[in-house]
């Protein structure tokens, strides 16, 4: 069998008793050890960058009607605003950086332990 390759996830890397661990058993584990890094840190950007895209179009939608986000969502549930496909959208973005967000936190809590 090969050697022994280890990673250690996390959705809060505060908390240690949070903690998965993943064990993966190959011949190669410096190679798949390294390429895993490259990929995580390949996605991490990727995230970066949709949530800084999403964040411009979210900014572009508060400019517009001249209310933040939050008070344009607590409006929407209170039937204050008329839906209409842009005021779907700007839920949809709201929805997709919330995502983002804790996609990019679950990444950033992976540790690569040897």
């Amino acid at each position: 069998m090969g050697n022994n390759f280890q990673y250690n996830g996390s959705k809060d890397n505060d908390r240690e008793d949070n903690m998965a661990e993943l064990k993966i058993i190959c011949e190669y584990p410096d190679t798949l050890k390294k390429l895993i890094e490259e990929e995580v840190a390949r996605r991490l950007r990727s995230l970066e960058d949709g949530i800084r895209r999403t964040q411009e179009r979210i900014k572009e939608f508060e400019s517009k009607y001249q209310m933040s986000t939050e008070e344009f969502l607590r409006r929407y549930e209170n039937d204050e605003i008329q839906e209409t496909l842009e005021i779907d959208e700007w839920i949809g973005e709201s929805l997709m950086l919330k995502g983002l967000q804790e996609d990019l936190a679950t990444l950033r809590g992976i540790e690569f332990v040897n």
